[in-house]
Formats: structure tokens, C-alpha cells, sequence
């Protein structure tokens, strides 16, 4: 089902693609430039004269607005602490730039009408100071990580905090001066502040930076060109200048959500992902996971197959071939067909490992193996039950049966020639069979049976098979 809906995705038209794309490029700008209509509706529908001026509303505005920069400025601050991502860096100061810089704007703001420049040049000042700051963090997109011990560095941060306070004694300055109202500061500020924030706009469209953060971003600072555009339009107290502050806020909450999911996320403004292209990522990472499941089960089967089979001699091993019994008495339960056991020893195998080494011994146990497999055939199951003793079920074989296989597995081992330094020599087997009902009707009897002929076969001279 998966790899259908995978395949039916990428046969989608290309016309489909492209019409698709291109309306969420639409809904994304039109979304940017949705307080744009409320500050045509207020410029051409309202009346510019209506007032609502309430000072404890603004200076508590004000002071949320401050907290919250505060707030996102530390979480940028971690981000970038992490990451040591330049932009971040310039993010951490823009945002404490701003709240340095318009802190004092809601507190002065009783002297509105004692003196007007003092309490509005902070509000212009702030977005100015926060737009350059934004601007060159926009240039240094996917710049390489600064060292930890600039991320750390006090000093730096120490001398970015004295320059925001030397901007507020300046701006103290300056609307204490004449000038204050004769250059139009404010205009000029509010203005510089709208063109740089339109630049950051310009830069996102010309580099194609279309990471989900960065639209954020852009989205965010186009709030913060139209909130200077309205402050332009806007006068102190009137409809226009609070829905600038709304503008602003707006943008400012929503840049804020974008920092809190680099946090939550991957602690980076770059490496944060598209939807298409975490579908691409799922693709790649389920085709590579399905892969690995193969090769666990490739493994596991082999694993499998070597915890069932003795490493030496290849026929499987007690454990294996005991569960094979139990199968089979299952079988013979059920069916009412007799089958047979066979125990089979190598006579001697110790007095050979003393005269010719273990080494030796491994090959002749090898071979042994090998000639029960091929004397047994169609019949399969030998198992290496000892050090020198197999084992072999003989399924829906009688007494008969069992006594002329086991003939021909004797014999077949006698044949066996094997050379040791320059002495030639061969090796003998012993075997007990024992048939199921007669014998027993548990593995542990039939076993059992099976063992005590196989020791009276040794006991009368070896290289025998004995049933009885």
C-alpha cells in the first residue's frame, strides 16, 4: 500500500505541480500583506481625529512587549548558544536591541504631554536598530558556525549591551533637542526602519530561501515594514498608530513562534524542514529502513540456521534434533506409523585423537557426518548428539528398515579411508537402533533405548548394528 501511494504521488501531473505551487506562493503573500488592507481601511474609512488614549493600557503593553522579548531573546540565545548559528546571533541581538531601546517608551509614556519626542523617538528608534540587526542576520544565512568560544564570549555581548544603552541616552538627547521635531527624526527613523525590513523582504525573494523558518521570517519582517508604514500614517493616540502596534506585535509573535520551533526542534534556523522535503527524507529513511529489515532477517535466518546446525560437522545439533524428535512422535501419534532411531558412535575415537591429533579427529567426524547424510537419503535428520555419537530419525521406517540402513551406514564408514603422517588407516562405527512404540513413546525413552543398544554393540566387539 505504501509503495502505490508513494508512486501515485510522484506520477501527479506537472501542471498540477506548478498551479499548486504557485498557489501557496499566492496564499503566503497574501497572508504577508493581510495588515496591509487594515491600513487601507483605516486611511481611507476612518476618522484620522478619533483618539483613544489610556495610558496604563499602553505602558501595560508596553511591559508585556518587553517580557516577551526578554523571553524570546534568551530562547534565541540558546538556539544560538547550541547551534552557533551567525543568524541566530544577530536575532539574539536584534531582539535585546529592541528591548533595551523601547523599554523606555512605555515608560515615558506619563510625559506624552510634557514632552512628546521623548516619549515616542524610542518606539522608531527600536524598530530602526532592530531592522539593521535583522538585515545582516539575514545576510549571514547558512554562514558557518562561530566557535564555542565566541558563542560564550562576555565580552562581546557586554559591548553590544553598552551600545544599546548609549543609544538610549542619545535618543534621550535628541528629543531634547530642537531638532527633534524640525528634521522630522521620528518620520526618519520609522521610515529607515520600513525600508530595511522591505530590503530583508528583497534579500529572502532574490536568494530563494524558502526554509519554513525563513518564511516566517519574511512574513514576520513584512509585518514590520507595514507597522512603520502605519506609524508613518499614523498619529499618537488615533485608530492608525494602534493598529501599528498590533501590526507589530503580530509580527513580532509570530517571528517568536518560529524561534521556539528551531528550540523545540533541531536548535537551528536552517536545518528545520519543508514539508515536501520530511516526505522526501520519510521516503528515503523507509526505503533504507526496509532495506535494513531484509538484511535483519537475512541475518536472523542465518543466525538461525547456524544456532540449529553443529559448527563442525554440519548435521544439527542436539538441541535441534531432539525438537525433530518430539515432531515426530507428534506425527506417529497422530498417524499410527512406527518410525525408528538410530545412535551411532565412532569406535575408538578417543585412541585416535591420542595417536593422530584432534585435528585429525575434526576430519574424520566431518566425514562420518557427511557419509550418514548421503547413506540416509530420502531420509533427513542426523544430528551430532556427542562428542563422537550421531543420531538419526527415521520417519514411517520399521524395525526391518532401520536394520538394513543402519547395515549400509556401517558399511559406508568402514569404506572411509584417511591418511595420518604416512600411515593409512580407517575407522569403525557402532549402532543402536530403537523403534518407537516398542521402545518407548517419549523421546527420553526412544533415546534411551537407542543408547543402551548402541553400548551392547560395543560391548560385543564394536562395528556392529544391534536392534534388540
Amino acid at each position: 500500500m505504501n509503495t502505490t501511494m508513494t508512486t501515485s504521488a510522484d506520477d501527479t501531473p506537472q501542471a498540477v505541480r506548478r498551479v499548486t505551487t504557485w498557489y501557496a506562493n499566492f496564499l503566503l503573500a497574501a497572508f504577508a500583506l493581510l495588515p496591509a488592507y487594515l491600513i487601507a481601511y483605516l486611511q481611507f474609512y476612518q476618522d484620522p481625529h478619533l483618539l483613544f488614549e489610556n495610558h496604563v493600557f499602553h505602558e501595560f503593553a508596553i511591559a508585556a512587549a518587553t517580557l516577551e522579548g526578554l523571553f524570546v531573546s534568551y530562547v534565541t540565545w540558546q538556539c544560538y548558544r547550541l547551534s552557533g548559528e551567525p543568524i541566530l546571533r544577530w536575532l539574539t541581538l536584534g531582539f535585546i536591541g529592541f528591548v533595551l531601546i523601547y523599554a523606555p517608551h512605555g515608560a515615558f509614556t506619563p510625559l506624552a504631554h510634557h514632552n512628546m519626542w521623548l516619549f515616542l523617538l524610542y518606539g522608531p528608534a527600536s524598530r530602526f536598530v532592530m531592522s539593521i540587526l535583522l538585515f545582516v542576520g539575514l545576510l549571514s544565512y547558512e554562514a558557518r558556525a562561530d566557535s564555542p568560544e565566541r558563542r560564550g564570549d562576555r565580552w562581546l555581548w557586554g559591548m553590544w549591551f553598552v551600545a544599546f544603552v548609549v543609544i538610549d541616552l542619545l535618543v534621550a538627547v535628541l528629543a531634547n533637542s530642537p531638532i527633534a521635531g524640525a528634521l522630522a527624526v521620528r518620520l526618519s527613523l520609522e521610515g529607515g526602519a520600513m525600508v530595511i525590513s522591505l530590503l530583508n523582504v528583497a534579500c529572502l525573494v532574490f536568494r530563494r530561501i524558502r526554509s519554513p523558518l525563513m518564511q516566517i521570517f519574511g512574513i514576520s519582517v513584512m509585518a514590520f515594514a507595514l507597522s512603520s508604514l502605519a506609524f508613518i500614517l499614523g498619529k499618537p493616540w488615533n485608530h492608525m498608530w494602534w493598529l501599528a502596534h498590533a501590526i507589530f506585535a503580530g509580527g513580532f509573535f509570530l517571528l517568536s513562534f518560529g524561534i521556539v520551533q528551531a528550540f523545540l526542534t533541531t536548535r537551528s534556523f536552517s536545518t528545520i524542514y519543508s514539508q515536501a522535503e520530511l516526505l522526501a527524507r520519510l521516503r528515503q529513511e523507509m526505503s533504507r529502513t526496509e532495506g535494513a529489515l531484509q538484511e535483519l532477517q537475512r541475518s536472523n535466518q542465518k543466525l538461525e540456521s547456524m544456532a540449529a546446525v553443529d559448527p563442525l560437522t554440519g548435521a544439527t545439533n542436539r538441541r535441534v534434533f531432539v525438537e525433530r524428535l518430539e515432531l515426530e512422535i507428534g506425527a506417529a501419534k497422530r498417524g499410527g506409523k512406527p518410525f525408528s532411531l538410530l545412535a551411532i558412535d565412532l569406535d575408538n575415537l578417543q585412541r585416535v585423537n591420542e595417536r593422530f591429533g584432534e585435528q585429525m579427529g575434526d576430519i574424520i567426524l566431518k566425514a562420518v557426518a557427511t557419509t550418514c547424510i548421503e547413506a540416509l537419503r530420502p531420509y533427513q535428520g542426523v544430528g551430532r548428539v556427542g562428542g563422537g555419537e550421531f543420531m538419526a530419525v527415521l520417519p514411517q521406517a520399521a524395525l526391518d528398515t532401520a536394520l538394513m540402513i543402519g547395515e549400509r551406514i556401517r558399511a559406508s564408514i568402514q569404506s572411509l579411508q584417511f591418511e595420518g603422517g604416512t600411515e593409512r588407516f580407517t575407522v569403525t562405527a557402532s549402532i543402536g537402533i530403537a523403534q518407537f512404540g516398542p521402545d518407548g513413546s517419549s523421546a527420553d525413552a526412544i533415546m534411551r533405548a537407542a543408547d543402551e543398544r548402541l553400548k551392547r554393540a560395543k560391548t560385543h566387539g564394536r562395528n556392529c548394528v544391534i536392534a534388540v
